[in-house]
């Protein structure tokens, strides 16, 4: 069922007021400037203003709900991204910065759900970018920007068996990361996995880890 204060804030906002605009502004571009850092890594300040600019001139022939907005800009955005990297004639996958947040979205309830709670952390954000590119864009769009799998599916050129796929593998392998990395920061054994006996270090070594 259409959300009626969405479209009472679309209509608005294609009348030209302002504030109607910076609202759906503030809704989307969280979301959208983490999606561009994982993609497009120092260019995505430039390619978010590049959509917005893109979506002000096309805003009056919009019509649709508010998950259609979210996934019109998102589209906008990666055709951006596609325009940017043909002309630089690279393919950056770089990791988000050190102060990046996770803004509120909803999260997709057809993935591994432990690897979804991870992904709460600032760190599990900064390792998306470390992904395989296809499976960090897929992430972010899912599990950032809150599209659920058709829309992604849309947007990526893919089929929604293998946004779902993909998206199951990174938030898996997210997990296996993030797991494997408080095991050795508390000393903790993986499942399935005997502890390494302890080496004896050399007589009057004091203080050091010999092994």
């Amino acid at each position: 069922m259409p959300d009626p204060s969405f479209a009472a804030l679309l209509q608005a906002a294609q009348a030209g007021e302002e504030d109607a605009f910076a609202t759906l502004w503030r809704d989307v571009h969280p979301a959208l400037l983490r999606y561009l850092r994982v993609i497009a890594g120092d260019a995505a300040e430039d390619l978010a203003s590049e959509t917005w600019l893109h979506v002000i001139r096309g805003l009056d022939r919009f019509r649709g709900d508010e998950a259609g907005f979210r996934g019109w800009v998102f589209t906008v955005a990666r055709s951006k991204v596609v325009d940017w990297r043909r002309y630089e004639g690279r393919r950056p996958a770089q990791p988000l910065a050190h102060d990046a947040e996770l803004p509120a979205a909803p999260h997709p309830a057809d993935a591994a759900d432990d690897a979804i709670e991870l992904l709460e952390t600032r760190e599990a954000l900064r390792l998306i970018g470390q992904l395989p590119a296809e499976q960090a864009e897929i992430i972010v769009l899912r599990v950032i920007a809150g599209l659920d799998v058709d829309q992604v599916a849309r947007i990526v050129g893919k089929r929604p068996g293998t946004v779902r796929v993909a998206c199951h593998r990174g938030l898996r392998r997210l997990h296996d990361i993030l797991i494997s990395r408080a095991g050795s920061l508390t000393g903790a054994v993986p499942q399935g996995e005997s502890p390494r006996p302890r080496e004896i270090p050399p007589f009057g070594v004091v203080g050091r880890d010999a092994t």
